[in-house]
């Protein structure tokens, strides 16, 4: 069965960091694309960045270039999103995705299995 656990929410002041991680089971990391989503109170689930097993990262969301970076550790099955410079409007529940494809997809419809989230609240 495949599941995916995000981890390392939090509450952080504005310009602080936080890594969140995405603990990933049911399956081995070879071709795969993970995705880092969020989604704000009264909006619409928004892609991040993505990360996979045989192209460039891909970036989602142009707001976060310069701030946040997404890596992997195929030994512990696992993909961190290291957040730096947090601003307000980055608060958000965090989700990682998942599809068994070697290239991130264009769209979220496309990811096959999600985590339950994990909440970042940034303060001003």
């Amino acid at each position: 069965e495949v599941q995916l656990v995000e981890s390392g929410g939090g509450l952080v002041q504005a310009g602080g960091s936080l890594r969140l991680s995405c603990a990933a089971s049911g399956f081995t990391f070879d071709d795969y694309a993970i995705g880092w989503f969020r989604q704000a109170p009264g909006k619409e689930r928004e892609g991040v960045l993505c990360i996979s097993s045989s192209a460039p990262n891909t970036y989602y969301d142009d707001s976060v270039m310069g701030r946040f970076t997404i890596s992997s550790d195929n030994a512990k099955n696992t993909v961190y999103l290291q957040m730096n410079s947090l601003k307000p409007e980055d608060t958000a529940v965090y989700y990682c995705a998942v599809i068994f494809e070697r290239l991130c997809p264009a769209t979220r419809s496309e990811y096959e299995y999600w985590g339950q989230g994990t909440q970042v609240t940034v303060s001003s």
